[in-house]
């Protein structure tokens, strides 16, 4: 196990290792202080984590309400390939109409076009009408290694 401070060439190495991975859990806290978690596609660029949510969703109000999140991330299959990481930090809610996810958007989509071909981007959107962001950046990074 490793810390990692939020700046750096060391995260910016585990930013490119991780930024890859399909998707990452993110952990919010519910209104009775029950812990939440979720599996959500993300990019991560050089200024956060961008963790997509529908707006209307669960991980977004309860973000909302108390935007403190934890996130982790895996890579491999097998034990001796493993390799993951944790976070946490404070949610900036962001609807993906924002001026600001101009780039991020981008990025994501570059990210997921392969697993929304043909109707899936229509499917997607029939399905979360509100898209929004989570941009997270990390107070501090715990990185683990099997390999």
């Amino acid at each position: 196990r490793r810390d990692i401070a939020p700046d750096g060439d060391l995260m910016d190495d585990v930013r490119r290792f991780f930024a890859p991975t399909p998707s990452i859990s993110v952990a919010t806290l519910g209104a009775d202080g029950s812990p939440h978690v979720a599996t959500r596609w993300f990019v991560w660029l050089d200024d956060g984590i961008y963790v997509a949510c529908d707006r209307d969703g669960r991980t977004w109000r309860n973000a909302e309400a108390d935007p403190r999140v934890a996130l982790a991330g895996e890579a491999g299959r097998a034990w001796a390939e493993l390799a993951g990481f944790t976070c946490a930090g404070t949610a900036t809610l962001l609807p993906a109409e924002d001026p600001a996810m101009r780039g991020p958007i981008s990025a994501w989509h570059e990210k997921y076009r392969g697993l929304v071909q043909g109707d899936g981007f229509e499917r997607m959107t029939a399905r979360i009408e509100r898209l929004g962001f989570l941009r997270v950046r990390p107070d501090s990074v715990e990185t683990w290694d099997h390999r």
